[in-house]
């Protein structure tokens, strides 16, 4: 398992607004990353160093994103206001995390601008939805070298998360290589006061050290 990206819900201003404010805080331009048609998204991206990427996500006006549990998380983040929503691990095969959530994965995917398709299999939006804390787990189907965080050279670098949960939830859901996951990062986990999940995060930037 490897951090994949973690999910940042747009505001009430929306997707151009909310990636303007983000860059402007981390010295950096969003990328264009297209739609979710089976989810009733869309998103925009900044890569980060260690294959790893920030994604903005905002909801459509489609069915899908009221039939779709990741849509539906979508808009509930959004009509709150907005905000860190959710992790993402990656994984090279789904067997083992379908066996331990006891069901299988769904595909997705999305076109970018240049006409590239990607596509994945993910698991676990559901759990996510009810519980932030958790992460949801993408398996990618396409060559590494067109994984989002590859859009772009990044000198940003996601260095801390601050999580409202527990390690032990996390294991016992995922089980241990959920947190080893998480690699050179920091984790400052606290007690959750409201709605788990991310916190905060901390990146290394041109900037210097921005927490989000």
């Amino acid at each position: 398992m490897h951090l994949d990206h973690i999910s940042f819900a747009a505001g009430p201003g929306g997707l151009s607004a909310t990636t303007d404010e983000l860059g402007t805080a981390l010295g950096a331009s969003f990328l264009d990353g297209g739609a979710h048609p089976r989810f009733g998204t869309r998103n925009m991206i900044l890569p980060l160093a260690n294959r790893q990427y920030l994604e903005v996500v905002d909801v459509l006006d489609h069915p899908a994103s009221d039939k779709a549990a990741f849509g539906q998380f979508v808009r509930e983040r959004t009509d709150a206001g907005g905000g860190w929503m959710a992790w993402c691990v990656a994984v090279d095969d789904m067997t083992e995390v379908e066996r331990r959530i006891g069901r299988h994965a769904v595909p997705g995917n999305r076109r970018r601008p240049d006409g590239f398709n990607l596509q994945w299999r993910q698991i676990g939006t559901s759990s996510t939805k009810a519980d932030p804390q958790l992460p949801y787990v993408t398996c990618w189907d396409i060559d590494p070298s067109e994984h989002p965080s590859q859009m772009a050279p990044s000198n940003i670098t996601l260095t801390a998360l601050d999580i409202a949960g527990s390690p032990e939830r996390l294991s016992d859901w995922l089980g241990e290589p959920a947190i080893d996951a998480l690699g050179d990062i920091e984790v400052n986990w606290t007690a959750p006061n409201g709605v788990p999940g991310i916190m905060a995060a901390t990146f290394s930037s041109p900037a210097g050290e921005v927490r989000i």
